[in-house]
Formats: structure tokens, C-alpha cells, sequence
């Protein structure tokens, strides 16, 4: 299971004072020490928190894959196409909200923007994968499009607040995952996930990568970055572990 982790919150902590502490290289060179697989960062149209230099500073240190969330503009898609990163996840983006609220809106003039630059990423050598809601529509849309992976949007489930309604949105979330069995695309989720809801998630079918970020960083204030992230590699190890003792018990 590939761990990525959203330093977006390191570059808001920075731009509340100005200056240059703490720095988001710094944090991703502690990502990569900790064993995390992947570094991601939001470059929003508004530069709440990741910079531009930011960016491109984080891909020519190199030492992570690096996941660029964006949205679907022409400004975007422009950066994304020169500084290349590894993975692009095309997300939906609105200036009120404090972070983003839900899965892309796939509608047909923003499915034609999507077709277009997913081939200028094939040419630039960038995967692209879209963070969309648990919605078996949106599922075969992106099986379609052939985009290389998708990102289920855990907010919902993540928020849920009683345990009637975690389980319908892990339902959703499964329905959702089950849509893509087979199809030649990975399988990522994120959002809101913390050492509490992580579990369950680990659980859906051909699930090969999560992505998290607040939990991580609002934890680390307390306990330093290295420390909050081994405790949510524990948690990917432990459920591997758990994965291979039923496959054996099976057999």
C-alpha cells in the first residue's frame, strides 16, 4: 500500500507569518525519511498554500514521487505540463471553501477539458488520475476517459457522525471501488482520514494507495513528523498483515 503524504498544511503554517519556516522541502525530505512512498501537494488558484516555487523546488529535489493536486484550468494545466510531476490529480476547487468538498463534477464540458489534457500528460509522461465521489456513474466515466487512476473522495465517510451512517458510506465506498475491479485503473483514497477511520478504508477492494495530510501534520505539531507518520505506516502494515493471515487461513 503506497503512502502519500499532503504536506499543503507545512506551506499554510509558513504563510501565516510570512518568512520561510517551515519550509515545505524540509518537510518533504522528512516524508521521504519516515518511509512514505509519495509527496503530495495542492497548488490552488488562490496560492493559500503551496507556492508555485514551492513546487518546483520539491520536484527538482526528486526524492519523492510527487502527486500535484489541481484543478482543471488552462493556468494549471500549463505549470503542470512544465515542471512535470510524477501524478496529477485533477480536483474540483472553489475560493470560499476551506478545503476541498467533494469529487470533481463530470459533466460534458469538463469531460472534454479532461480528455484533452490527459492526452498532453500521456505525451509529457505524466500519469493522471481524477478525485471523484463514490459514485458508480462517475466510476464508468472515468473507466471511459482512461484515465490512470482515481482517488474516492473519503470526506463523507470520514464525517460521519454516527455509526449507522459510516457504514453507508463505506458501502458507498466499496460499491464504488467494485465498479473499477478489472478495469486497468489504480486505486487511491483520501481525504480526512486519520489513525481512527483508517482501517476500514484499507479494506476496499483493490485499494493500492492512500493520501493524507491534515491528520499527519496537525499531529506532528505534538508529536514531530516522523513519529505521526510511522504511526499510520503501522496501521498499512498491520492491515497487510491481517490481509495475508486470511489468505493463508483460506488456503
Amino acid at each position: 500500500m503506497i503512502l502519500g503524504v499532503n504536506i499543503d498544511h507545512v506551506a499554510t503554517l509558513r504563510n501565516a507569518r510570512g518568512g520561510s519556516d517551515p519550509d515545505p522541502l524540509s518537510a518533504a525530505v522528512a516524508v521521504w525519511q519516515s518511509g512514505a512512498e509519495q509527496l503530495v501537494c495542492h497548488l490552488r488558484e488562490d496560492r493559500r498554500h503551496i507556492q508555485d516555487n514551492d513546487l518546483r523546488r520539491l520536484k527538482d529535489w526528486g526524492g519523492l514521487p510527487l502527486n500535484l493536486e489541481m484543478a482543471m484550468t488552462e493556468e494549471m494545466a500549463r505549470i503542470a505540463l512544465d515542471v512535470r510531476p510524477e501524478l496529477v490529480t485533477l480536483v474540483p476547487e472553489r475560493r470560499e471553501e476551506r478545503t476541498t468538498e467533494g469529487g470533481l463534477l463530470l459533466d460534458e464540458g469538463s469531460l472534454g477539458r479532461i480528455r484533452i489534457f490527459l492526452d498532453q500528460c500521456r505525451m509529457a509522461g505524466i500519469r493522471l488520475s481524477l478525485f471523484l465521489g463514490p459514485e458508480p456513474a462517475d466510476m464508468e466515466k472515468a473507466v471511459l476517459l482512461g484515465v490512470d487512476q482515481v482517488e474516492l473522495h473519503t470526506g463523507e465517510y470520514s464525517n460521519a457522525s454516527s455509526e449507522k451512517l459510516v457504514q453507508a458510506e463505506l458501502h458507498r465506498l466499496v460499491a464504488a471501488a467494485s465498479c473499477l475491479k478489472d478495469k486497468g485503473i489504480r486505486l487511491a483514497a483520501g481525504h480526512g482520514l486519520t489513525v481512527r477511520n483508517l482501517s476500514a478504508v484499507l479494506e476496499l477492494p483493490g485499494l493500492e494507495e492512500v493520501n493524507i495530510g491534515h491528520s499527519i501534520v496537525a499531529r506532528s505539531i505534538f508529536v514531530g513528523l516522523d513519529q505521526a507518520i510511522r504511526e499510520i505506516r503501522k496501521i498499512l502494515a498491520d492491515t497487510e498483515t491481517l490481509r495475508v493471515i486470511r489468505m493463508e487461513c483460506k488456503r
